[in-house]
């Protein structure tokens, strides 16, 4: 695995990897945002061709992840899953009742629309609206500036992406870690995703990813 970047905030350790999630080593948690686990099975059931390798590439991310970081937990920022329970929802499943001591924590996202008994039987504790822990909050779309509030918060929701140009005419959109002073954009997991892309303010922390690369550009 491509090495993560060291971030501290807030002072707690954060490690922001290449593959698209972010390891809290005070409480050994692996966030990640936007997996939309089953969209390209959804799609194939709607008779588009997407290739069914773009759902275990995903898979293989994420089982890469928890191995190499041994989280005790998962905290997924939303649209964890994209659709109704699928052959690809059943592929999780069964990996899950592998490692039912791994602890998962899900803020519930718009495209989570799986039935209750389905986290239940999968050890998934849904969070309607937001998750807390230490100073850090979680929900899945940014709510704007909140009065009184003291957490930082981790969203999803918009896929960010940044623009970056080089010489001449050539520019590329690339998937980012986006940092305000009281809210963080995680880049969406899932590889069938689009990108949002963003316009960085002088407060702005980005980190960009780039072939298993993090890129600091401000």
């Amino acid at each position: 695995m491509k090495q993560a970047l060291s971030f501290t905030l807030l002072d707690q350790q954060l490690w922001l990897s290449p593959l698209k999630a972010i390891y809290w080593e005070e409480t050994r948690a692996l966030i990640l945002s936007d997996l939309h686990f089953g969209k390209s099975g959804h799609f194939r059931k709607e008779g588009i061709a997407v290739p069914q390798d773009i759902y275990k590439n995903d898979l293989h991310r994420l089982f890469e992840l928890v191995q190499y970081f041994q989280p005790l937990k998962l905290i997924i920022v939303g649209d964890f899953f994209h659709s109704a329970a699928n052959k690809e929802a059943d592929l999780f499943a069964k990996w899950r009742n592998d490692h039912p001591e791994l602890k998962v924590e899900l803020v519930k996202g718009n495209h989570d629309i799986l039935p209750a008994d389905w986290y239940k039987q999968n050890l998934i504790q849904v969070h309607d609206k937001e998750y807390v822990e230490g100073p850090f909050a979680f929900v899945h779309e940014w709510p704007g500036i909140l009065q009184g509030n003291t957490n930082f918060y981790f969203t999803g929701h918009i896929h960010p992406g940044v623009l970056i140009s080089g010489t001449g005419r050539q520019s590329m959109r690339l998937p980012c870690f986006y940092f305000e002073k009281e809210y963080a954009i995680l880049p969406a997991f899932g590889g069938f995703t689009g990108l949002a892309t963003l316009s960085p303010t002088r407060s702005s922390r980005v980190f960009a990813i780039a072939n298993e690369a993090i890129i600091t550009l401000q």
